[in-house]
């Protein structure tokens, strides 16, 4: 191992007549090493460079194309989204237009139906009343008649005698034949 140092530090005592060494002195050999080592980085390295940054730029470009993608799809769905409300809206003022039309028509076809009902229920109420008056009368006509007549056959029967009863007898049979006279 040795010998190996030594070789590489003999080298670099040489003189530069023409032959490749190496120069310890670094200072002076720095910007040289860096220019040979930059050189052989951009010679070897720039298709591997250029490699990554060409898949780098794909890979941005890529997602940026997907991103217009997706803001396109998702401005066309707000869209879609805003078209949907502007309609539901629309029919929802129409349903509370016509729902509250709806119930005005209902309200007066309830009241008109329960005035109906009201005003029959009145005429039922005094056909109901007449009826019932009428049904008194009647009844009442019918006492009247036969308290009448059981006065009327109580008068007969104390008044009435055999001689009385045989003088009404023949005045009606009287009657009867001169009605039968006339008839002829």
């Amino acid at each position: 191992m040795k010998n190996v140092t030594d070789s590489f530090l003999s080298l670099g005592h040489w003189p530069s007549a023409g032959s490749f060494g190496f120069n310890t002195d670094i200072l002076s050999t720095n910007l040289i090493n860096l220019s040979v080592v930059l050189g052989v980085l951009i010679f070897f390295g720039k298709g591997v460079l250029r490699d990554l940054l060409d898949n780098r730029k794909r890979r941005i470009l890529n997602t940026i194309r997907n991103s217009e993608e997706l803001r396109g799809g998702a401005i066309e769905q707000l869209e879609k989204a805003r078209a949907r409300l502007r309609k539901v809206e629309m029919e929802a003022d129409q349903f509370r237009v016509n729902g509250y039309s709806e119930i005005e028509r209902k309200k007066l076809n309830l009241i008109n139906s329960t005035s109906k009902t009201l005003e029959q229920l009145e005429n039922y109420k005094n056909e109901t009343i007449q009826f019932e008056q009428q049904r008194a009368i009647n009844q009442v006509r019918q006492r009247v008649f036969q308290q009448a007549l059981r006065g009327a056959l109580g008068t007969l029967n104390s008044c009435l005698n055999n001689e009385l009863h045989l003088r009404t007898i023949s005045a009606n049979i009287g009657m009867l034949g001169s009605m039968k006279e006339i008839a002829d």
